[in-house]
Formats: structure tokens, C-alpha cells, sequence
């Protein structure tokens, strides 16, 4: 008898140029095709961006942090609400990550144990509690279509030893977390593939996973500080033992190189705070490259942020205006960079998908790397 999945992957075709791959991920709250950029969503909204607004730049799946929401406003409000999609007042797919990275990245004082996380809020400090339990137990109350496993999320770089050991621990809780799943048929869970740059762990982690059968498979522990050749190793030392037929998630990535070179490696899914957190600060993903707004060249500029974007921001408004908005920190300008930001890599998404469907991936990265002066390690770039 097979297992009953909330979400299923269904392969489209392989690139012969590439080995790329493009698929549809088939969900409770709708079907996104694949690869895909997943906005961030972290305290049950994605930054500036209304309801409509994540409507009208066609996000698919769109990420929130279960940390965050734990502390506020807690499970048990959005599960009174019904869950973060009545919540949010969303129709989209909804992920929730498991709260590790935060707890490994944010809080004070953490202590891990076998039994899980001791840690302090970075809140106000009280004193908390996270177990592979605990965070399904959450994750279930908040109700998205696809949760996490607890992990830990090593630092980089970690020594062998102390990897292989996380590894072995983030493998039980991973288990634990699999057992404690109260909704399953309803919310898709995820196992997260650890191992840092070691290729026996990240094997040994990763054939782990699958032998229990999780419904999908995310990479992490990569953008936490490694160089760029390390990133794509860790996903090359990852995905070689993933399944075919289910997702592949690389975790919190959302720099255009890096989603190009991730999907040429057969990765399904992205998501990162990059777009937003940028545009916040006046810097635009543009077909010309990154550019940043509050430059004194675009004061008389009246010509579109992007003019290859069909955008809210792209359509209607002028580099000028931008630049003023950004310059007096007006939440206007910060919301239509937002938008334009995010609506960049869900085209670009489109765009990969496109020129793997038709066997020219290969020559799609040259052209983009080309255009955007990718190749010059000394640029900026993305």
C-alpha cells in the first residue's frame, strides 16, 4: 500500500543539454511548476507586499519561519485562524521551515542536546525548548502544505568530527520528527540533508533521509559562509543521492549565479530573504545587472527600473521616483522594489524552465552569466 502524500512531484522533461530539470509540484493549494523561487514570507507576510501584490508578481509557493511565528503571535492563533493560509488571506502553497536555522543563528545561549535545542529568545530572553517534536508539533498547528525536519545547522567551517557527529544527531531527531508527523496526507514532510563540505556525510546523510521516506528532500547548510565553489560541491556531494521522483530544496538561496548553477545540478526549489532584504535598501536584480538606485545618475532618470520587467513597479514608475522614495525612507519605495525584486526571479524561473523544455540550458546560463557579468569574479553581480 503506498503512502498517502500531500504534495507529489511530477517530472516534465530533462534537458539533453544540461541534465536540467523542470517538473510540477502538486499541492493542496495548487499545482507550481518547477524549478521555482520561493518568497520569503518570515513573520506570516512577505515584507510590504500585500495579498494582491504576491497575486499579481505570480508567486507559487511562498515560505514563512516557524520560529518567528512561535514566538509571535504563537501555533495556537494561526491554528484558531485555520492556518497561516486563512491567516495570511493567501491561496498559495505554503512552507514552513522548521525554526532550526533561527534557533542556530538568532538565539542566545543555545545548548544541544540529544533531547533538542535549549535556548534563549532573542526577543526578551526566556528561556526555551526546541525538540524534532516540538517542531512538527508547531509546524502542524500552523497548518502549510509542505514542514521540515528539526536539523542543526553546523557552522562553516566545522571539523569532521564534529560534523559527522551533527550528521548522526540530525538523523535521529529527523526519525523522531517523522514519528511525531500528526498530518500526514495533509502536510507534506521534508527531511534536510546535511554533512557540510565532507562527501561521505552529505552521502551518509542524504541516503539516511531517503531510506525513511520523506515526501521531499532539502539541502542546507550551504550559504552560511562557504565560497562559492564549496556551495556547489555540498549540493554536487547531495543530490547525486536524492530520489528522482521528489523534490529537491536548496535552502536559502536566491543569488541569480547560484540558482543557475543549482539547477543545472537538478535543484527544484528556492527560497531567500536576498530579494526584499536588497531592495530595502535601494538595490534592483535588473537584465542589466544589479544596480543601486539611490546613485546620483538616476536623479533625472525617468525611464523604467528594468525595462525587459512587466511589473507593478517596472510599468508605472520611474528610476527618479524610486530613487527619491528609497533616499526618504518611504515604505513605498521599499514595496515596489520588493515587488520588482521578487518578480525578477520568478521570471528568471520562467525563463530557466522555458530553456530547459526546449534542451538549451546550457546555452541560457552562458547568455545570462554574459549579460549579467557573471564571469568577472571581480563584479558584483548578483
Amino acid at each position: 500500500m503506498s503512502k498517502k502524500r500531500a504534495i507529489t512531484y511530477e517530472h516534465i522533461h530533462t534537458c539533453k543539454q544540461s541534465g536540467a530539470r523542470t517538473g510540477i509540484l502538486h499541492t493542496p493549494h495548487g499545482s507550481v511548476l518547477t524549478p521555482m523561487f520561493m518568497p520569503v514570507g518570515t513573520l506570516a507576510t512577505v515584507k510590504f507586499l500585500s495579498p494582491q501584490d504576491i497575486k499579481n508578481i505570480e508567486a507559487g509557493v511562498i515560505l514563512s519561519n516557524t520560529y518567528h511565528l512561535w514566538l509571535r503571535p504563537g501555533p495556537d492563533v494561526i491554528e484558531a485562524a485555520g492556518g497561516l493560509n486563512t491567516f495570511m488571506n493567501v491561496d498559495n502553497p505554503i512552507l514552513t521551515d522548521s525554526g532550526g536555522f533561527q534557533v542556530f543563528s538568532l538565539a542566545h545561549m543555545r545548548e544541544i542536546k540529544e533531547e533538542g535545542v535549549h535556548f534563549r529568545s532573542h526577543l526578551n530572553g526566556d528561556k526555551l525548548f526546541l525538540s524534532p517534536e516540538k517542531a512538527i508539533e508547531i509546524q502542524n498547528k500552523l497548518g502549510a502544505d509542505i514542514i521540515m525536519s528539526l536539523d542543526e545547522c553546523p557552522a562553516y567551517p566545522s571539523t569532521y568530527e564534529y560534523m559527522k557527529q551533527s550528521v548522526e544527531r540530525t538523523t535521529r531527531w529527523a526519525k523522531r520528527g517523522l514519528e511525531a508527523h500528526q498530518k500526514e496526507g495533509i502536510q507534506s514532510l521534508f527531511g534536510i540533508v546535511q554533512g557540510g563540505e565532507y562527501p561521505d556525510l552529505r552521502q551518509q546523510s542524504a541516503e539516511d533521509l531517503v531510506a525513511m521516506d520523506f515526501d521531499g528532500y532539502s539541502i542546507g547548510g550551504t550559504s552560511v559562509g562557504e565560497d562559492k565553489e564549496t556551495m556547489k560541491k555540498m549540493v554536487d556531494y547531495a543530490i547525486v543521492h536524492l530520489p528522482q521522483d521528489k523534490p529537491r530544496y536548496l535552502m536559502g538561496v536566491g543569488a541569480v549565479d547560484d540558482i543557475l548553477e543549482a539547477v543545472k545540478r537538478g535543484v527544484d526549489m528556492f527560497d531567500c530573504v536576498l530579494p526584499t532584504r536588497i531592495a530595502r535598501h535601494g538595490a534592483a536584480m535588473t537584465s542589466q545587472g544589479r544596480i543601486n538606485i539611490k546613485k546620483k545618475s538616476f536623479e533625472y532618470d525617468f525611464g523604467p527600473l528594468d525595462p525587459k520587467c512587466d511589473c507593478e513597479t517596472c510599468t508605472n514608475h520611474t528610476r527618479a521616483y524610486l530613487r527619491h522614495l528609497i533616499r526618504t525612507n518611504e515604505g513605498l519605495g521599499m514595496r515596489l522594489m520588493s515587488i520588482h525584486n521578487l518578480r525578477y526571479l520568478i521570471n528568471l524561473t520562467k525563463e530557466i524552465r522555458e530553456a530547459i523544455n526546449e534542451d538549451r540550458y546550457l546555452d541560457f546560463m552562458h547568455e545570462k552569466f554574459t549579460d549579467l557579468n557573471l564571469y568577472d569574479k571581480d563584479a558584483k553581480g548578483f
